[in-house]
């Protein structure tokens, strides 16, 4: 593919998806938040559903790498963000990644998946850059022209912040955060491959689409998962 200069290229870091995936079990009482930014499966909205019903949560961290020549910056104009009262940020795209398992020999989707919201900053960055954006308004970002101080709006919440992935920066999701994961409590045991695609519709026009997704093995038990062979893939 022909590269175009003056655009982003997001790319996901494969070897850090394999090296922590892990079969998490939690009560829905723990999964309020998620609930509500609908991070569960349908199984998980009945009527009968308890606050001590247990959901099983293949979880997975995600970093994605800006690795282009001019920032990735949200497709949604700043003043349509959505606050979430749950996790204390704005929510600047609505579907950043989408997270599938996929049957081994169909590739057919047996999980309904995730449609991941995200927040965009930079966690990290490479030496020689400079971190710039920020999920919150009260962290403090230090760049040429700007500082972001906290203040609080009359609706309670932050002023947005400015969200972003600059050139050389990493956002960073660890496995352990709410819904950086895929509800397998359907889920009958054996082999899948997990499927991690980042501007999954194109929103944002990027240098390179063809190293937008990640596909991982995945063996589960019932209890345990392995995850091998997590790879730049179509």
């Amino acid at each position: 593919m022909q590269r175009t200069r003056g655009l982003p290229d997001l790319v996901p870091d494969p070897n850090y998806v394999q090296a922590s995936t892990y079969i998490q079990r939690a009560h829905m009482y723990s999964l309020r938040c998620a609930a509500e930014e609908k991070c569960l499966s349908s199984t998980a909205y009945t009527a009968e559903t308890t606050d001590y019903d247990v959901r099983v949560l293949l979880r997975f961290p995600q970093r994605v790498k800006n690795q282009g020549t001019a920032d990735f910056m949200p497709n949604r104009p700043r003043h349509t963000w959505e606050w979430h009262s749950c996790h204390q940020h704005y929510h600047s795209m609505d579907e950043f990644s989408h997270y599938d398992l996929l049957e081994v020999s169909t590739s057919r989707k047996v999980a309904e998946g995730h449609k991941a919201s995200f927040c965009l900053e930079d966690t990290t960055c490479d030496f020689g850059h400079l971190k710039r954006y920020a999920c919150t308004a009260h962290t403090q970002v230090h760049a040429r022209r700007y500082q972001l101080i906290f203040h609080m709006n009359t609706a309670g919440s932050p002023p947005p912040s400015l969200q972003g992935l600059s050139p050389g920066c990493y956002d960073t999701y660890n496995a352990d955060i709410d819904c950086q994961w895929i509800d397998i409590t359907d889920i009958q045991p054996g082999n899948y491959i997990l499927k991690l695609q980042v501007n999954p519709k194109y929103l944002i026009l990027e240098s390179d689409f063809t190293n937008n997704i990640v596909r991982c093995n995945i063996h589960y038990t019932g209890r345990f998962v392995t995850t091998t062979n997590c790879k730049i893939a179509q």
